[in-house]
C-alpha cells in the first residue's frame, strides 16, 4: 500500500488564497505574457542592425530602421506595463494568502493546549507565525510570476536559438547547461550539505536567534539585577555563533559551483566570438552570416537574466517549503477539545479526583505518568513530593488540561474536566508556578489580569495579604508601577508575592501551588507563607515543593516515584513508614544543618 503523495509547499500556499486565487493565476499568466513580450525588443534592435547592415553604408536607405526602433520602445512600455499588473495582481493574492496563514495558525493556537506553550519559545512561535506567512508572501508576489516567466523564456529562447545556425545555437545553450548543472550541485543535490538541508538549517538558525534574544532582552532586568551580564549573554551568543559557522560552511560548500554559474551565464558571448570567427571564414555570404551572428550576441545577452530568475525562484521555493513545513508543525499540534459554555457541567463541589491517569508528552514515548490514582478533598491541602523528573508538575498541568492524559480521568467534583467548558475550568483554578511571569504593565494592571472587574480596593486588599506593602511602598508610582521600566526591578521573592495577590485576587476555589517559594530568600520565604495562608484558606490545594518544610502540616503527601505513587499519607505517617519520604526527610535535615553549620563558621 503507497502513502499518499503530499501536496507541494506551492500548492499548500495557494490554498491559502481563497477568494484570490484567480487574480493570482491571472497574475501568474501576464506574467508569462510579459515574459515573450520582453523579448520582442531585441528582435527590434536585431531588425534594426539588420537593415542598417543590408544598406552599408547607405544607411539614409534603412527607413523600416526607425519603425524598428520605436516599435522597440513600444514593447519595452508594453512589457513594464503588463508587468506592473502582473505584480498587483500577486501582491493582493501574496496579501491575502498571508494574512490568512497567520490567522489561521492564530485560531489555531487559541485551541491548543497551553502544556504547548512551555515546550516551544515565544520567540520560535512568533517568528514561525510572522516571518514564514512573510517567506510566502515574498513567494508569491514576486518569486512566482517571476518563476513563470522563467519556465518560459527558456523555452522561447531553447527554440529560437536554432532559428538561423544550429551550432550558434547549440553554443548559446552550453552556459545555460554548466549554469543549471551548477544550481543543481548547490540547492538541488540530496546531500547532507544540499540547499535543502542548508535551507532547513538557516532557518531553525534564524528561530534560534530570534528565541534567544526574545528570552534574553525579557531577562535583562533580572540581569542586570543579579550582574549576570556576561553569563547570560552566552546563550544568545552562541546562536549567533551557529548562525555564523553554519553559514560559513555553506558559502565554501556553494564557493566552486558559484563561480562555475557565474563565470557560465557572464561567458555567452566570449563563447560566440572565437565560434564566430572560426564559422565567419566559411560563410557563403559573410553579410547575411553577420546579421545572423548578431541576433545570436543579441539573444545571449539575455541568459543571465533567464538563470538569475531561475536561481532566485529555486532559492524561495525551498524557503517557501521550511516555511510550510513550520507552519504544518504548529498545525499539527493536536487541538484540545472542549465543550460550549452551555453544555459545561457544573461541578457540585471542588474535591479533585484522580483516577488511573497515564500520561506521555507528544512525540515522545516516555510515560511520564503510569495508572496514577488519588483524591484531594474539598477545602484540603495536599502536597507532591518526589525526585525531579517524577512527573510533579506533569500532574498538576493536567488538572487545568495544559495537557489531555493519554487514559485515565480526572474529575472536580464528580464532573470529569473534560466535561467543562475551558472557560469556567480556567476560572476555577488559580495558579501559582516558581517562574511566573509579570508582564511589563503597572502592578494593578498585573493583577487585574486575573479578575478585570476588581476594584481598586480590591487589588489593594489582595496586595495587603500578599505581604507586598513594602514592595508598593518602596515604589513612588505605588501600585501604578510599570515591571520592567525606569530601572524597577523585582526580586524572585517580590515578583512570586505579586504573582500570589494576582492569585488571591482571582479567589478560584482551587489552588495550585508549583515551587512558591523556589526562588525566595529567607525573608521572602517567610511573606510568602503568610500569603499562602491567606491564599488557600478554604480552597482545594495541590502544592508541589522540594523544600520538605514546607508540607509538614498539609493534610496528606503523595510521594511520586518515576511516575507512579509510591507513598502516601500525612508527614507523621511517612515518617513512621521507613520509606522514599523518611529519606527525603533524612536528606532535607542533612542539608539545613550542613548550612547552619557553614554560616555559623562564617560568622565565626
Amino acid at each position: 500500500m503507497t502513502k499518499d503523495k503530499q501536496p507541494s509547499a506551492l500548492s499548500q500556499i495557494i490554498a491559502y488564497a481563497g477568494s484570490s486565487k484567480p487574480l493570482l493565476y491571472l497574475g501568474c499568466v501576464l506574467s508569462g505574457i510579459n515574459a515573450l513580450i520582453s523579448l520582442a525588443p531585441l528582435f527590434c534592435v536585431w531588425f534594426v542592425l539588420r537593415d542598417l547592415i543590408k544598406v552599408f553604408p547607405n544607411f539614409e536607405q534603412a527607413s523600416d530602421a526607425y519603425i524598428w526602433a520605436l516599435l522597440a520602445v513600444v514593447f519595452s512600455i508594453a512589457s513594464l506595463l503588463v508587468y506592473f499588473i502582473a505584480l498587483l495582481l500577486t501582491h493582493k493574492s501574496a496579501f491575502r494568502i498571508a494574512a490568512n496563514i497567520r490567522t489561521k495558525l492564530l485560531e489555531h493556537i487559541s485551541q491548543i493546549p497551553l502544556g504547548y506553550f512551555i515546550g516551544h519559545s515565544s520567540g520560535e512561535m512568533r517568528r514561525t507565525i510572522d516571518s514564514s506567512a512573510a517567506s510566502t508572501e515574498d513567494l508569491i508576489a514576486h518569486k512566482l510570476p517571476d518563476f513563470v516567466a522563467s519556465l518560459i523564456s527558456p523555452i522561447v529562447f531553447i527554440v529560437l536559438a536554432f532559428v538561423f545556425n544550429w551550432l550558434l545555437g547549440l553554443l548559446c545553450l552550453i552556459p545555460i547547461l554548466v549554469s543549471v548543472a551548477a544550481m543543481w550541485w548547490m540547492m538541488g543535490r540530496k546531500s547532507a550539505q544540499g540547499g535543502e538541508y542548508f535551507m532547513q538549517r538557516y532557518q531553525q538558525a534564524l528561530m534560534d536567534m530570534s528565541a534567544g534574544a526574545t528570552e534574553y532582552i525579557r531577562g535583562i532586568p533580572v540581569v542586570k539585577m543579579f550582574q549576570q551580564t556576561t553569563y547570560s549573554f552566552k546563550a544568545f551568543y552562541k546562536t549567533v555563533m551557529d548562525y555564523r559557522d553554519m553559514a560559513y560552511q555553506y558559502t565554501e560548500y556553494c564557493k566552486k559551483p558559484q563561480v562555475f554559474q557565474l563565470v557560465a551565464i557572464n561567458s555567452a558571448f566570449a563563447v560566440l566570438v572565437p565560434a564566430g570567427i572560426i564559422l565567419a571564414q566559411s560563410a557563403e555570404n559573410f553579410s547575411i552570416f553577420l546579421i545572423d551572428f548578431l541576433f545570436y550576441v543579441i539573444l545571449s545577452a539575455f541568459i543571465t537574466t533567464i538563470m538569475t530568475k531561475v536561481m532566485y525562484a529555486t532559492e524561495t521555493v525551498m524557503i517557501a517549503q521550511d516555511a510550510v513545513n513550520r507552519i504544518n508543525g504548529i498545525l499539527a499540534a493536536p487541538i484540545i477539545k472542549d465543550v460550549s459554555l452551555r453544555e459545561s457541567e457544573v461541578p457540585e463541589n471542588y474535591d479533585i479526583s484522580i483516577s488511573n491517569l497515564s500520561f506521555s508528552y507528544p512525540g515522545s514515548s516516555n510515560q511520564v505518568l503510569n495508572n496514577v490514582s488519588m483524591k484531594i478533598p474539598a477545602s484540603s491541602i495536599v502536597a507532591l513530593v518526589g525526585e525531579s523528573g517524577g512527573g510533579k508538575t506533569t500532574l498538576a498541568s493536567l488538572i487545568p488540561r495544559f495537557w489531555d492524559a493519554d487514559s485515565g480521568d480526572i474529575k472536580i467534583g464528580g464532573v470529569s474536566v473534560k466535561e467543562i467548558a475551558l472557560k469556567d475550568l480556567m476560572g476555577l483554578v488559580a495558579f501559582v508556578f516558581q517562574n511566573d511571569h509579570l508582564l511589563k504593565m503597572s502592578i494593578e494592571d498585573n493583577l487585574r489580569l486575573a479578575r478585570p472587574s476588581a476594584s481598586r480596593e480590591d487589588i489593594l486588599a489582595a496586595l495587603k495579604a500578599a505581604q507586598c506593602q513594602d514592595i508598593i511602598d518602596k515604589f513612588d508610582g505605588g501600585i501604578n508601577t510599570v515591571i520592567g521600566a525606569e530601572g524597577v526591578y523585582l526580586s524572585g521573592g517580590e515578583r512570586q508575592r505579586i504573582s500570589l495577590a494576582r492569585a488571591i485576587l482571582k479567589d478560584a476555589p482551587i489552588v495550585l501551588l508549583d515551587e512558591a517559594t523556589a526562588f525566595a530568600d529567607p525573608e521572602n520565604e517567610a511573606l510568602i507563607q503568610k500569603a499562602m495562608s491567606k491564599l488557600c484558606a478554604g480552597k482545594t490545594v495541590l502544592m508541589i515543593a522540594h523544600r520538605l518544610s514546607t508540607v509538614v502540616n498539609v493534610d496528606n503527601i503523595y510521594v511520586l516515584d518515576k511516575g507512579k505513587i509510591a507513598e502516601s499519607g500525612s508527614h507523621n505517617e511517612l515518617l513512621a513508614h521507613d520509606g522514599i519520604y523518611k529519606n527525603m526527610w533524612s536528606e532535607y535535615q542533612k542539608g539545613i544543618s550542613w548550612k547552619i553549620e557553614s554560616e555559623g563558621s562564617d560568622v565565626a
